[in-house]
């Protein structure tokens, strides 16, 4: 009954438009003050002990580091090195910008950084060379999702904290799901254009794709400070984030120049904006887990669960539903905030791997990210092409549903999740 209450009290605040993480504060201090004897001190207490946490802090680090990379010239780089790659094929620019997406998000850690940076060149290029706009945007608009499921992620690191999962166990897992979504959407982009006879660009040679690759490598090599870093134990991931931040500064303005020391302050503010806002609603979500935990949620939904004979097949296609029907109304650092520290206990009472189940709620974020009405990757897109959401939802349908098929891959087939960090780790 009390979990009801409590359940109740925060949709409806919900409901009534206000912020995410204000409704998590308000219905804790709701129900503790109106029903329990909980003392005021201890709230105060559990709102500052809940971001007293080390891995925490690498999430202000990665989002500097994605916002440098966003205004420092690394993503046309990389569009041009993809370009090279595939041009020449049915869809040429498109493919490249799935490619571009992939890279960048390999270096990122943002889905909506991804989508600005890379949408913003490859959008403009697609139209000037005779693409639908819609096309454009439904490439785009999902392929950069892929920006929380590759390597680095703040979104990771918000479930590693919430669950007291590994972050490099977390960033490995994520590489071949990554590198298997990219493909399927390259595919899906590919066949649409093909149908369609859309543009192709003139092959390259193999000098100028080894010119873009060289000229695009100062940003690639990030994916080998931070993961090369983690393995070898040089660092943790909190340090690798931080020398993700400095790395992306130097390359932003001492190498490629595209950005100056003028404009330095902006990125800070831009990302102090940011992580302000998560950390907020960190704050907020862990003193909600606190009143879960307090009240016996956790359990008491797990023993439910093994009561009603669902199964691990059962429980997955429930759990899937549910993310997906979140993803609806709130944003995914919220929803791992509040569902991760429900959910896990239940997922490893039935034998699943937290890793694999954390990669699962993250492709059913990415699918969130890409449909209204809190779809962010659209609205990014939107403002880039100037389309109405009602459209861009349409355009992005045949790349959504791409993704769904993947989401069921990844949800039954756990070996795609856990063999490169049981190879690794093991």
């Amino acid at each position: 009954m009390n979990a009801l209450i409590i359940f109740v009290l925060l949709f409806a605040l919900m409901l009534t438009g206000m912020p995410i993480s204000i409704s998590l504060g308000l219905t804790v201090l709701t129900f503790l003050f109106t029903m329990t004897t909980v003392p005021i001190e201890s709230v105060a207490l559990k709102l500052f002990t809940g971001i007293e946490n080390f891995e925490i802090m690498a999430i202000p680090f990665f989002l500097l580091a994605g916002t440098f990379l966003t205004h420092g010239g690394v993503a046309k780089r990389m569009i041009r090195f993809a370009t090279t790659l595939v041009g020449h094929w049915h869809g040429g620019i498109g493919l490249a910008g799935v490619l571009g997406c992939a890279l960048f998000a390999s270096v990122c850690g943002s889905s909506v950084a991804t989508v600005a940076a890379i949408g913003s060149v490859v959008l403009p290029e697609m139209v000037k060379q005779g693409f639908p706009k819609k096309f454009g945007a439904g490439v785009i608009a999902t392929s950069g999702a892929l920006g929380i499921l590759m390597l680095p992620s703040v979104i990771k690191v918000i479930y590693a904290v919430s669950t007291n999962t590994s972050i490099g166990e977390l960033f490995i897992a994520g590489l071949v799901p990554g590198l298997i979504l990219t493909a399927m959407l390259c595919l899906t982009t590919w066949n649409i254009a093909r149908k369609n006879n859309y543009p192709r660009l003139p092959k390259a040679s193999w000098r100028e794709r080894w010119d873009a690759f060289r000229d695009c490598s100062w940003g690639l090599f990030l994916v080998v400070i931070v993961i090369g870093g983690i393995f070898s134990g040089i660092f943790t991931a909190t340090e690798a984030a931080a020398m993700s931040a400095v790395y992306a500064f130097l390359v932003s303005i001492f190498v490629y120049k595209d950005m100056t020391m003028k404009g330095v302050p902006k990125v800070l503010l831009d990302s102090a904006a940011m992580s302000a806002m998560l950390l907020y609603i960190i704050t907020n979500a862990t003193l909600f887990s606190f009143l879960m935990t307090s009240e016996n949620v956790p359990q008491a939904l797990t023993e439910a669960i093994l009561h009603m004979g669902l199964g691990t097949v059962g429980f997955l296609v429930v759990v899937n539903l549910l993310l997906l029907l979140a993803g609806n109304v709130m944003e995914p650092s919220s929803i791992i905030l509040i569902m991760a520290p429900i959910l896990v206990p239940v997922a490893m009472k039935l034998g699943i791997n937290p890793i694999h189940f954390g990669i699962m709620m993250i492709v059913n974020m990415e699918i969130g990210m890409c449909h209204p009405p809190v779809g962010l990757n659209l609205y990014v897109a939107s403002s880039i092409t100037k389309m109405g959401i009602t459209e861009l939802t349409k355009a992005v349908l045949p790349w959504l549903l791409t993704m769904l098929v993947f989401l069921v891959l990844i949800t039954y087939l756990p070996q795609i999740t856990l063999w490169l960090p049981n190879l690794i780790y093991r």
